[in-house]
């Protein structure tokens, strides 16, 4: 499994980004899957449903399945945040493991910038980027990537990993 992360500050284009790369990558016939880090409030249940329910009446765990999809929700209680190996240890195999967030996570990393952000780059202070992509004239020595041009950034991901 090759795994290759994307960095940058909330409104940098990161999503957006990953969101059109990943059916560049399904058609070249790999499978890809995601690993997200959120902000601590986020929530994918319900008030209401019967997972939300359980989940508040006390449950660990909750796993909700049906013929289209499963989901397996696990509440930390006061638990430490699982490390980012320790995340990558539940996901299935696959091909390709796209990383949004976990800025420090010590993996390939594409630096997604937008002057609007305000944000200084990140790769001054991280190893681990590899090249920045950005709609804006950025002074470094990565390689720069016209973040508009999906295509290219992709066989950029692609041959960094060696998948091309």
């Amino acid at each position: 499994m090759k795994t290759f992360g994307f960095a940058g500050w909330s409104g940098s284009g990161k999503t957006t980004l990953i969101e059109q790369l990943i059916p560049r990558f399904v058609k070249r016939g790999l499978r890809v899957s995601l690993i997200k880090h959120a902000h601590h409030t986020f929530d994918v249940d319900h008030p209401g449903k019967d997972s939300y329910r359980h989940r508040h009446a006390g449950a660990s765990e909750i796993l909700v399945t049906s013929s289209r999809r499963w989901v397996l929700m696990h509440e930390l209680r006061g638990a430490q945040e699982p490390s980012f190996d320790e995340q990558v240890k539940r996901i299935s195999p696959c091909d390709l493991l796209l990383v949004e967030g976990f800025k420090f996570a010590p993996i390939p990393k594409l630096e997604v910038w937008r002057a609007e952000t305000g944000e200084p780059l990140l790769h001054p202070n991280d190893p681990h980027i590899v090249a920045v992509a950005s709609d804006a004239k950025v002074e470094t020595r990565l390689p720069l990537l016209n973040l508009n041009d999906v295509e290219a950034v992709s066989i950029f991901v692609l041959k960094h990993l060696k998948l091309a």
